[in-house]
């Protein structure tokens, strides 16, 4: 059975926390914790403001993805916290997909226009989903300056809807 893709429940932050941290330190080796990502602290009051929302693919009460839309203005969007569980990668799970196609429906249902998001050199198969999804690859000067910027983002991206 797949996993359920629904919007975040307080309940589910340390799951989150969990499945991200796991993902950004052991996989990728970076020295980041939640104190140094405060949306993770805050996901109603970063996320819910204005049109932006934050999802979660469940597993029974195991988080095995996330995805958020983060408001910044003019009728744009940021994706952000876009983490899938290893065991749950890959096109025969489509967690990553569902999460994605969620978001962007919410994204057109409330008038949005524009999605850009950022990611690191690392995240090699990101490139190719973001890509293969239509995203563009863009220079960080076309960035808005409303755009949330992380300090490991390098590589961006743009999808007009």
């Amino acid at each position: 059975m797949a996993p359920a893709i629904r919007p975040f429940d307080p309940g589910d932050a340390a799951g989150i926390v969990a499945l991200i941290l796991q993902i950004q330190r052991e996989e990728f080796g970076f020295t980041i914790t939640a104190g140094d990502q405060p949306d993770l602290l805050d996901i109603p009051g970063f996320y819910r403001d204005g049109r932006g929302e934050f999802w979660v693919a469940a597993e029974g009460d195991r988080i095995v993805g996330t995805v958020a839309l983060k408001d910044i203005g003019g009728n744009a969007g940021a994706l952000r916290k876009m983490f899938v569980a290893e065991d749950h990668r890959g096109g025969t799970h489509g967690v990553a997909q569902a999460l994605l196609d969620k978001l962007l429906a919410h994204a057109r249902s409330v008038g949005l226009r524009t999605i850009y998001l950022g990611t690191t050199e690392r995240f090699r198969a990101a490139h190719r989903f973001y890509e293969k999804n239509g995203f563009r690859l863009v220079g960080d000067a076309t960035l808005p300056a409303s755009f949330p910027r992380m300090k490991v983002d390098t590589r961006f991206y743009r999808l007009d809807l």
